[in-house]
């Protein structure tokens, strides 16, 4: 394999896998796709993909092929289903998962890939809608070294940072931390918010003050324009790192490992959830603390 004439494979195109498959096409990539719901397909067809119409016919014409996909059960669904990725996988190919799932299934779908010849690489992403539309994602991946270079030309088509962490599950582990620490940071930033605004502080000048100080984070730099703008479409939605807190919680209470704060920060997500909150970007986490604590995040103009 060697640069743009490997043939590539996209399956699963939401708000990820779109722009990661524009990107491909973009770098000169012939690109095969399908999805569950046939628009988006169409879609991505009519900016010069191919219709793979199924995952078995997605593989058929690609040499590398990426899933993207919203959770574990799909994943098992696309490569584990009778007529899914494992069963018409051939030697030589190459499967990179970027979704977010256990390191326990990424391990069983390497073992029974590399029964069939195949290769696979456990390939989460980490960036957001913005760095899968900028290609800049920071991807973390685990599995064969000579798989992973024989890949890169792929991965670099849609990331800046690619690193090799480990044999098969630890770009899923790696990712889990960094989802751990997404969920406890967003909900530092949001009590940190309610608490401040509570006690009369203006929430700009916050974020000025506490972006170059120790509590200064990503999150905090991209939560607090958001929570002011009452900006709350879900690029990253609640339910989306809900679902990651859940595996990481069950992957600490198979490992023995205390979660306290990992726990704390899941009920936060779960009172969003909760409240009909799921669906927006996981800074609306914020909205239960606002209500409770009966202020709301906003802008102070000149004179207030």
């Amino acid at each position: 394999m060697s640069g743009t004439s490997i043939r590539v494979g996209v399956i699963g195109l939401g708000k990820m896998g779109q722009p990661m498959t524009r990107n491909l096409l973009k770098a000169g990539f012939t690109v095969a796709v399908c999805n569950r719901s046939p628009g988006s397909t169409s879609k991505m067809v009519g900016e010069g993909a191919i219709d793979g119409a199924n995952p078995r016919g997605v593989s058929e014409q690609a040499d590398v092929v990426i899933t993207s996909l919203p959770d574990p059960a799909a994943v098992r669904n696309v490569y584990l289903d009778a007529d899914g990725l494992i069963e018409s996988a051939t030697t030589g190919q190459i499967f990179i998962d970027t979704s977010t799932i256990d390191p326990g299934l990424s391990r069983e779908l390497a073992q029974k890939l590399g029964n069939k010849g195949a290769a696979f690489l456990d390939a989460p992403v980490s960036g957001g809608v913005s760095g899968a539309e900028a290609a800049s994602l920071t991807i973390m991946v685990g599995g064969n070294e000579d798989a992973f270079a024989k890949a890169t030309p792929v991965l670099e088509a849609i990331g800046q940072k690619l690193h090799r962490v480990g044999p098969s599950g630890s770009g899923t582990v790696v990712k889990l931390a960094n989802q751990l620490l997404v969920g406890i940071n967003m909900a530092g930033v949001a009590e940190a918010l309610v608490l401040g605004v509570k006690a009369g502080a203006d929430p700009a000048k916050m974020l000025e003050v506490l972006s170059t100080s120790f509590g200064g984070s990503k999150m905090l730099d991209r939560g607090v324009p958001l929570i002011l703008d009452r900006n709350f479409v879900g690029a990253t939605p609640v339910d989306l790192i809900r679902k990651d807190l859940g595996l990481i919680a069950d992957l600490a209470a198979e490992l023995g490992v205390p979660l306290s704060t990992g726990n704390q920060a899941r009920a936060v997500f779960d009172r969003a959830h909760d409240t009909d909150h799921g669906a927006e970007d996981m800074t609306a986490i914020v909205i239960p603390m606002e209500q409770e604590a009966g202020i709301e995040v906003v802008r102070i103009t000149a004179g207030e």
